[in-house]
């Protein structure tokens, strides 16, 4: 028999990492933390994965090594299935683990509002896997191009819609438009990659909505000056593999990449607690869910009040606050201490444009231009969990800042019509015959 507490933490992201740093090397406390992947990843940078400026390896890293010197500390990689809260358990597939302290980070994932079919042809971005697809479409869509004897199909080919305003899709429409317009200019022989066109839509009357109006301006203004077409005010109505129908507008286009929104899955059922329309729990002023002191909801699974009817953002700062914070309130409640509730501090709001550009509100405080891109960037190196990822992270940035090149312009995996090795010989023999591209000249 042990006094020793167990602690479950449900997600590997800011919130929960956050929580077990708090509690790493605690003598009191066991720590499991489980996840569905074995890393960690910096989400704000997936866009840089997906325009090839950035390898996965370098905003990834492994949990266990994070954790490897801390004994109370276990990893279990498994996805949660259910919770249990009167029997204190959760349930991951066939495996039910017991908890005394149970915190639930699990995030959230890309909401279609309503039209999840989209997500076939419109991508959104929140793990490598969604941004190395995106990365292999956007460059396969320039050799695809390259390759193309019919006009009308490049044009749709080197068509790129990205959909809503926000930090993301603002950063991704950026992204691409360097891509095509300086980091591709000089590669091809048939197609000027600068003929591309990028779209970025949004329904609401400008970007950034979260930003002061004049730095919503400053945005536009950049981004029409690097070559992107912002369309506000118009909603996306239909998406397919042909394109997006934006406003009146059928845009042709091999590329759609979504970044208008995000939902929270399975914890209204799992908790029984009321939750937003987003699916966030409604927590307490400690962050635990009503009814259960003992399990705590933290980051962007949490609505939690903040000031002017607004809610904390979900952003990573704010995990990072409530994680810290959970963590010393398992421990004050092991001993038995009062904690008093949770209180968010804002920092500011932070978005990067493109080469030299982006917006920063520090409370009040803005920046823009050159001085925010590079505030930006040593924020989001700051940010980066262990030694090794923000050294690698600032040596790429130099050499692309320097040389215009994207370090990562690798398209891997299987491509359509092609069958893998391990294929029966009829598989091979019928791709063969069904569009693979053997067979097929390639224009002179």
């Amino acid at each position: 028999m042990t006094d020793r507490k167990r602690v479950v933490i449900v997600g590997a992201g800011f919130g929960g990492m956050s929580v077990a740093k708090k509690l790493a090397g605690k003598d009191d406390v066991d720590v499991i933390l489980i996840d569905k992947r074995n890393h960690h990843l910096f989400q704000p940078l997936l866009y840089q994965v997906a325009t090839a400026d950035l390898s996965p390896a370098e905003i990834a890293w492994p949990i266990r090594s994070i954790f490897s010197r801390y004994p109370n500390v276990s990893v279990f990689m498994g996805e949660v299935t259910g919770l249990d809260l009167p029997g204190k358990r959760i349930i991951a597939g066939d495996r039910d683990l017991s908890y005394d302290y149970l915190v639930i980070a699990t995030g959230a994932v890309t909401s279609y509002f309503g039209n999840d079919h989209w997500a076939m042809v419109a991508p959104g971005l929140k793990n490598i896997t969604e941004a190395t697809d995106i990365r292999k479409s956007l460059l396969l869509a320039f050799e695809r191009a390259e390759n193309s004897e019919d006009a009308e199909e490049r044009r749709r080919l080197l068509n790129f819609v990205v959909v809503g305003g926000g930090p993301t899709g603002v950063e991704m429409a950026g992204a691409i438009a360097e891509l095509a317009k300086q980091a591709l200019s000089h590669d091809f022989r048939r197609i000027d990659p600068r003929d591309a066109r990028i779209i970025l839509a949004e329904g609401g009357p400008r970007l950034l909505g979260a930003f002061p109006e004049d730095l919503s301006d400053y945005t536009r203004k950049s981004l029409e000056k690097i070559g992107v077409e912002v369309r506000v005010n118009q909603q996306v109505s239909d998406i397919t593999a042909m394109g997006a129908q934006i406003g009146d507008e059928f845009i042709p286009s091999a590329n759609v990449i979504w970044g208008a929104g995000v939902r929270v899955d399975h914890l209204a059922g799992w908790t029984g607690r009321e939750c937003d329309r987003g699916g966030r729990v409604m927590v307490n002023t400690d962050l635990s869910v009503p009814g259960h002191e003992d399990v705590f909801v933290i980051g962007d699974a949490a609505h939690v009040p903040w000031r002017d009817g607004m809610t904390v953002p979900g952003i990573a700062p704010a995990a990072k606050q409530q994680g810290k914070y959970v963590g010393g309130r398992i421990l004050d409640h092991i001993a038995s201490r009062e904690t008093p509730p949770f209180a968010y501090r804002h920092a500011g709001n932070l978005a990067t444009i493109g080469r030299h550009r982006a917006v920063i509100d520090l409370n009040g405080l803005k920046l823009r231009g050159w001085l925010a891109w590079w505030f930006w960037g040593l924020a989001h190196i700051y940010f980066l969990i262990g030694l090794r990822a923000p050294a690698l992270v600032m040596v790429q940035w130099v050499w692309s800042y320097l040389f215009r090149k994207k370090g990562a312009r690798l398209i891997t995996g299987q491509m359509a019509g092609e069958v893998s090795e391990q294929a029966s010989p009829e598989q091979k023999n019928d791709k063969n015959t069904t569009g693979g591209m053997r067979g097929r000249s390639i224009p002179r």
